[in-house]
């Protein structure tokens, strides 16, 4: 069994329970993350699979995200991911590694011939069924566009950063894997107090919400009251789980998709 065969299936299962008992073995690191991040290889009886593996001890400091860890924030994406049965984020734990405690999260392998749905394109060649998000000029002066596309299952990547707060949803954390899933990866800096929405997939601001994202929002705000709220009290503050309640409810009763602030920039940098 490989990280391929796992990837379509994130109910908890075998991904999971590879994921939490498995051997892990460091690989190497990926060199080009703030934090420390490696990727290693998980084994368990017959089971293999690459993974990430974010220990809590090669996290840097943040002022503005004093309270918990980078690694608890992104178990608790994952967490909120699957109560919303969208499944969006690959499966998630927190556990011991060769550094430490930390998050170890399945590696998603993206086919070769995918079509990315983020990037910069042309200004004047804008593709069918796309949004221009930003303006951009390559080194010549050519004009680009940061854009991405009209996909629903962007949309609903979309909505759960706004649930979670997400405060760094680059083009190149979103990843396309086996049977055309759309996965969003590296949740760290999440569910602030504060409203810290920053992302490239800002094409349906304030637009109505997909009558499935409503839906799912009031399964949310049942879910974040009870068990769901438990489950995230392992990984997240007091503080964190009331704000997310109130964040999905500001959602539910605007029904719309969030508007940029004026007051912080709405594009993180770089922006894939």
């Amino acid at each position: 069994m490989t990280s391929s065969d796992l990837a379509p299936r994130q109910d908890g299962g075998a991904a999971l329970r590879l994921l939490h008992d498995g051997e892990l073995t460091v690989e190497g690191r990926l060199v080009d993350a703030s934090n420390t991040t490696l990727r290693g290889i998980l084994t368990l009886d017959e089971a293999t699979a690459r993974c990430v593996y974010k220990p809590v001890r090669g996290e840097r400091p943040l002022w503005d995200f004093p309270d918990g860890t980078l690694a608890g924030r992104e178990v608790a994406a994952y967490l909120v991911s699957v109560a919303s049965g969208w499944d969006l984020v690959p499966p998630t734990v927190l556990r011991e590694g060769p550094f430490g405690p930390g998050s170890c999260q399945l590696w998603i392998d993206e086919p070769e011939e995918a079509e990315p749905l983020v990037g910069f394109v042309p200004a004047d060649a804008l593709p069918p069924r796309w949004f221009a998000v930003a303006a951009a000029r390559d080194d010549d002066g050519t004009p680009y566009a940061l854009a991405h596309a009209d996909d629903p299952r962007l949309a609903r990547l979309a909505v759960l950063d706004a649930v979670i707060n997400n405060a760094d949803r680059k083009g190149g954390h979103v990843l396309l894997g086996p049977n055309d899933r759309v996965h969003g990866v590296d949740h760290g800096v999440s569910f602030h107090v504060e409203e810290k929405l920053r992302t490239v997939l800002w094409g349906w601001a304030g637009r109505p919400l997909p009558a499935d994202a409503v839906e799912t929002l009031d399964c949310l705000a049942r879910q974040v009251a009870g068990p769901l709220g438990e489950e995230l009290a392992e990984h997240l503050t007091v503080g964190e789980i009331t704000e997310l309640a109130a964040r999905i409810d500001r959602l539910r009763e605007g029904g719309r998709f969030p508007q940029p602030s004026r007051d912080w920039p709405a594009v993180p940098w770089p922006p894939l």
